[in-house]
Formats: C-alpha cells, structure tokens, sequence
C-alpha cells in the first residue's frame, strides 16, 4: 500500500511540475479610444521575450504558459497597459493616449542647416538642424497623436509578372542573375504569424526558398563555388519534371575573414518609433557589435530630418563605446534617406580598407520621403557609389509603411543583399549564424545562363526571379549589373520542364520566312526526343570581389530522372517550399497543388534541421492552411 500512495505522489508531483510547460493561446484586439483598431501594438507577456504586434486590424494572437499572469500592451504615444490573464483565452484592450512624449532627434553634422520637421504619430514640431560637426543630440517634444488617428497601412511592393513556359527551338537560353536576399520568406512569416496571409507580391518564392541552407558540396579548385543539379518528377504537376540547380560559396573560417571596414547607416525618423522597429533594430545590431573583432572598425550614421555621423570609425576592441553610441539612438523627424546613404558612402571612403570587407549597413523600414524619394533617382544614386569597392547589406523592420520595393532596389543596385528582420531570432541569423555569408562578399555579377537541349526539353520555366532576368547577350557583359555571393551562401533555381516528346502544346510563333528554323524544323514538336542525350549547359559568370573582368564556367548535364522518393533532401524540400510560394500566390501554374503535399513533401526532407527553421516551415504551412480555410469560409 506504502509503495502505490508513493507511485501517486510521484506521479502528482510530476504531473504539477509539467503544467507550466502547457500553453493555451491568448487572442484579442487592441483598438484606441473611439474603437479604432491599431495596428502595430507590442502584446508581450511580462518579465519574458516571449510576445507579438497586433495586425492591421488590430487583432493579436499569442501562445503563453498556464503560469504567465499578465499581459502587457504598448505603443508609441500611448500610455502602457497590464493586463491580468484571467480564465478567458479573449482579452481585447482599449489604449488611451498619453499627454506628452519626449524624443531624441540626432541632429544633423554635414554641414548642411536647414529646418526641420519633427513628426511623430501625426503631430509635427519645427527645429533647426545643427551645422556642429560635433556628436550632439537636439530635444524636441510632441503632442501625442489625436483621438482616432490611424496608422493606414502604405506597404509598398513591386508587381510580380510570373515567369511563362518557354518553347526550347526558339529560346534555347534562360539567362538570370543569382539572388541571395531571403527577405521575402521572414517578410511571408510576419504575415502569417500576424494571422493574415500575405499580399501575392510580397511572395518572392526564390526568396523563400533560398532562405535555407542546402546540403551542397564544398567547392574544390580555383572557383569559389560548386554546382549541383537534380532532376525529377515535378510534385505540382506529374506530367512536367522539375530540375534542381544549387551553388554553393566557399566557406571561410571567421578568423580567416578579412578585416571590415562597416558603415552603420540607421533610420531614426518617426516612422522607426515602434517596438517592431528601432527598438528591435539595437537589440540586432548589439548582437553583431559583440561578433566584432579587433581588427574590424564601426562607424554609424543616422538619418531623420537630416544626416548625422553619431560615431566616428571605431575599433571592434571600443564595443563599450560603440554600443552605447547605439544606446542613444531615438527615433523622431522626416526621412531624409538620399542624404544618408552620401554620407555614409563617404565615411565609408574615407576609411577604405584595402583587400578588406568595405560595406554600409542599412537599417530602416525604406520610408525614403525626402530628398531622393523615388524608385528611379534611389537606383540612380546606388548605382553611381557602388563603383568605389563598397558593398551594402540591407536589413528591413516593421510593418504598416514598410517600403519592400525600395530596399529591393538598394540591395540589389548596391552590390548587396537584403534581409527582413521580424524578430529577435532572424537577427541572430543574420547576423551571427549566417555571418560570413551576410557581410563578406567571394564572388560579384554572377549570372546563370542555360542552354536546353530539345533533344531533352520541349519547354521550360523558371521558377520566381522575376526581377533578376537578364537578356541573353548580358551574360557576356561586363557592365551588366548582377548578384553577389557570401562566404558558405547556397543558392538554389528551379525549373519546371516539359520533357521532350510530350503531346502537350505550348504557346508559338509563326514560322520565320527570312531564315530557317533550326534547319528544316517549324516547331519542337519535330524535334526527336533522346533521353540519352544531354539535358543542357549550365553556364556561369562571376568577378572576383575587387574584378572587372568576369571568369566563365561551363558544364554540361546529363540529367538522369529520379523518382521523386529517390532525390535528395535537398531536392525535396526546396520543391515543398516553392509548391508553398504557389499556392500563397495562387499562381496559374500551381495546378492542384495542396497544403498538406507540401507538408508530407516538407515533413520527409528535413534533415539534421539544427537551428529548426525546417521544422519552422512545417508550422508556417499549417497555419497558412487555416488561415486559407478560415478565409475560405468567410
């Protein structure tokens, strides 16, 4: 008897010491005091990291422990909430505005004096900027907003014309320029862990599907990548296959990386105020100060109503100094972004480090209103400084004005990458298990082009890259602007590929009456399908970090099909990723492609998944699957 009222015991305690690690979900809105949802609100559970941002809709979902007793709501201009956890799991939340708020504005040190305006929540103050060449700040205090004011939601992304099949006998050639950005996939994230999906144009599916890392082999002899390839049955459409094309960049210890030579360039203007955004930003850059060696230097500049260097070019030894330089930092004013990045272009310059990592460091939500506001004079100004060796990573936060189109072009003119930062984890990502392939560049301009054999493929389509397409004669031009690779980054494309003698008919032109069609053939459907055959030619081309003149790789593929459970995880994977990216688009192309093929796809190929972001994407798809459904029903 003694030893079963013992079990029990055993069994109650272990029972009671489990209940903290259950979670129930805790949902709700937050609107102001005329019934306006706001969006943007930070909902955290107190004392802990663990929280989220209302949508634009104001509603708000979160996971707590059985043990968390408050929740706490806050935003910019308003007074703080706590709220008690009670038995309901539906807490809604009416904020009030708070009398008075207090901003630090980093004036302005570039010998440029002119008026400033301070607006903050809606309410704009006029100041001067100061032509001191001294770090100063200047104070300024705003009314907070009016009852009823609403953050609209201005989101800006460029239109995305999906890639079409391509007939092989009359564009042989499918030329592109690698994209290494993953912005687009953390972006997508945002979204659905807001409880939304995401708008069609914010899923860039190279993007999400280049946001992993791949199980590629290191490359070996004078290049600094290796190439991969794999072919199978495509997992959207049986009919058609799809061919997996993989890079992989030398990797480079971190002792062995050259020294740096980085330019801090952050957006302080009012629209960075909430907590998903400047507050967010220093806990990032925190973590790459601390990742920072002795040999490495920091300058920062920031920008609002003006551009201000706040920290001169400091050793990585001074960390004390130049985290407390970023301490400081308070957001408030207009975004003077065109006079940001000159100035920071220039500190950069000014501080070259020959044969070392020379790059700017944008952090912002891409609100340029000021100065060289548009998409056309952004490029124009890009393109201009990039000539002087200096590379530019950017990294996005927020939401609700978050201009993705912009960051796009600066990244992609600037010789640079582009990353979307929504939470603490993505940044440690970026920044510190991902660092050598962030910051330090091993090969500039690389552009794929292939050759299709349609002896092999009768048409074909690149799956995503819309915006990196290039003319055919590009790939011998070495004007032409392309992407940049990072120490141990992978890039992955994908093709979806009519076989050769498939009866499936394809978009054609008119026979050509002045020259003949590739001898006496009129279409492809003549052309005699040979499996033996090669399938194509991958051709690259990339310069050297600090080269003008570009190197040419060339290899042929024989492409043996592989049943689809036979491929790689590799193969997998990427394929579950961009059958994800298909549906969230909706795409014409996605033909009867579900959630629950890209979770069992997904589900199989995971691998050793250390950091869990595979695991992660299983979520996402599930919770984009009752999102759809829950739309669906409405």
């Amino acid at each position: 008897m003694k030893a079963i009222i013992s079990i029990l015991i055993v069994l109650f305690f272990s029972a009671f010491s489990m209940a903290p690690d259950q979670t129930r979900l805790i949902s709700g809105t937050v609107s102001d005091e005329t019934g306006n949802p706001m969006a943007g609100v930070t909902v955290v559970v107190k004392g802990t990291s663990n929280g989220t941002v209302t949508d634009l809709y104001g509603a708000y979902k979160l996971q707590v422990n059985f043990e968390a007793k408050y929740l706490v709501f806050s935003f910019i201009g308003y007074e703080k909430e706590e709220v008690k956890i009670a038995r309901s799991n539906r807490i809604n939340v009416i904020l009030k505005p708070s009398n008075m708020v207090l901003e630090e504005v980093v004036s302005m040190e570039y010998d440029m004096a002119a008026p400033m305006q301070v607006i903050a929540s809606g309410i704009p103050v006029r100041g001067v900027a100061s032509k001191s060449h001294h770090k100063r700040a200047q104070y300024y205090t705003y009314a907070a907003p009016e009852p009823g004011y609403i953050q609209h939601n201005t989101e800006g992304y460029s239109a995305i014309d999906e890639n079409g099949f391509k007939d092989v006998l009359h564009n042989p050639l499918s030329t592109f320029s690698i994209d290494v950005d993953r912005a687009s996939y953390s972006n997508v994230r945002r979204f659905l862990n807001m409880g939304q999906l995401p708008p069609k144009d914010a899923v860039r599916i190279e993007e999400m599907i280049n946001y992993f890392s791949y199980d590629y082999p290191e490359p070996e002899g004078k290049h600094p990548f290796s190439v991969y390839t794999e072919i199978s049955t495509c997992p959207w459409n049986s009919a058609h296959q799809l061919l997996h094309v993989g890079l992989k960049g030398k990797s480079i210890d971190k002792s062995e990386l050259p020294p740096s030579n980085l330019v801090f360039l952050i957006d302080v203007s009012g629209s960075m105020s909430a907590a998903n955004k400047l507050p967010l930003l220093k806990q990032a850059f925190r973590m790459l100060v601390n990742e920072l060696r002795p040999e490495d230097r920091v300058a920062m500049v920031v920008y609002a109503g003006a551009a201000g260097l706040v920290l001169e070019s400091t050793p990585g030894t001074e960390k004390a100094e130049i985290l407390a330089a970023l301490d400081k930092l308070q957001s408030g004013g207009s975004t003077a972004g065109g006079a940001g990045l000159k100035l920071a272009y220039k500190v950069a310059q000014e501080n070259f480090v020959k044969e070392g990592n020379n790059r700017i460091i944008l952090a912002t939500d891409g609100d340029f209103n000021i100065g060289s506001s548009s998409n056309a004079e952004m490029e124009r100004l890009i393109e201009e400084k990039r000539e002087h060796g200096v590379f530019m990573t950017v990294l996005g936060f927020g939401m609700g004005n978050y201009k993705d189109d912009k960051m796009e072009i600066i990244a992609d003119k600037g010789n640079g990458n582009y990353a979307y930062i929504d939470n603490i984890q993505e940044a440690r990502k970026v920044f510190i298990t991902e660092f050598g392939g962030t910051l330090f560049t091993i090969a500039k301009d690389v552009k794929f082009q292939m050759e299709f054999n349609p002896a092999r493929v009768k048409g074909y389509r690149l799956v995503g890259y819309e915006n990196r397409l290039l003319n055919d004669e590009d790939f011998n031009d070495d004007k032409k602007d392309a992407g940049e690779m990072g120490a141990g980054h992978t890039v992955t494309a994908l093709y979806e590929i009519i076989p050769a003698g498939s009866q499936e008919s394809l978009k054609s032109i008119d026979p050509l009456k002045y020259q003949a069609n590739r001898g006496d053939l009129k279409s492809v459907e003549q052309v005699k399908a040979d499996p033996r055959a090669e399938l194509m030619t991958v051709k690259l081309r990339y310069k050297q970090p600090d080269g003008a003149i570009s190197t040419k790789v060339e290899i042929p593929v024989k492409g043996r099909v592989l049943d689809l459970d036979k491929t790689s995880d590799n193969f997998r994977f990427s394929a579950a990723i961009a059958t994800f990216g298909l549906i969230l688009r909706d795409s014409q192309y996605k033909e009867d492609a579900t959630m629950e093929e890209v979770i069992a796809l997904a589900k199989g190929a995971r691998g050793e998944d250390e950091e869990g972001y595979r695991s992660e994407f299983l979520k996402l798809v599930k919770l984009a699957d009752s999102l759809k459904e829950w739309s669906a029903d409405k």
